[in-house]
């Protein structure tokens, strides 16, 4: 079984040979404009108008904690579009994350990066504004993706 493998560098422009897909979480009341969509939204308009889409149409689809879209961005990139936290505040129940939600869509893009025989790119999911700890994520990963053989490669951005 691999490991997760941890490289500096843009989560957006992913190091490897093959399908790809970039996962990321957003939240559940369909904010999208801070942390790491930003660096999405400069490379590509299509993630933010399908999870608008998304959101807006929710009373008829699926768009709820523990969701994934996966919307083409390129021939061979995808962007996963994970609902994996409540809100974007850290208020009276604690912060945004809800690693539940991370666990169940990360085990539905488990499923679909299988299909599309594709490697997971990230940043550090759900560990900056969702507030969460990458020692309660790192283990879903390892667990829905890993140890189905699926390549992960997480981005630390900066120095």
């Amino acid at each position: 079984m691999s490991e997760i493998t941890y490289v500096r560098g843009d989560a957006t422009v992913p190091s490897a040979k093959g399908v790809k897909v970039i996962a990321h979480v957003c939240n559940d009341i369909g904010g999208w404009g801070k942390g790491f969509v930003l660096a999405v939204s400069r490379r590509w308009p299509e993630p933010e108008a399908a999870y608008r889409a998304w959101h807006r149409d929710r009373a008829a689809n699926d768009f709820a904690l523990g969701a994934v879209q996966l919307v083409r961005v390129e021939r061979y990139v995808w962007v996963a579009n994970m609902i994996g936290q409540r809100g974007v505040r850290t208020g009276s129940k604690g912060v945004p994350v809800r690693y539940e939600a991370i666990d169940t869509a990360l085990g539905r893009l488990a499923d679909r990066a299988t299909e599309l025989n594709a490697s997971v790119h990230m940043p550090r999911i759900g560990c900056g504004l969702a507030g969460g700890k990458w020692s309660r994520v790192e283990p879903l990963i390892t667990e829905r993706l890993v140890r189905r053989g699926i390549p992960v490669t997480v981005y630390d951005h900066g120095d």
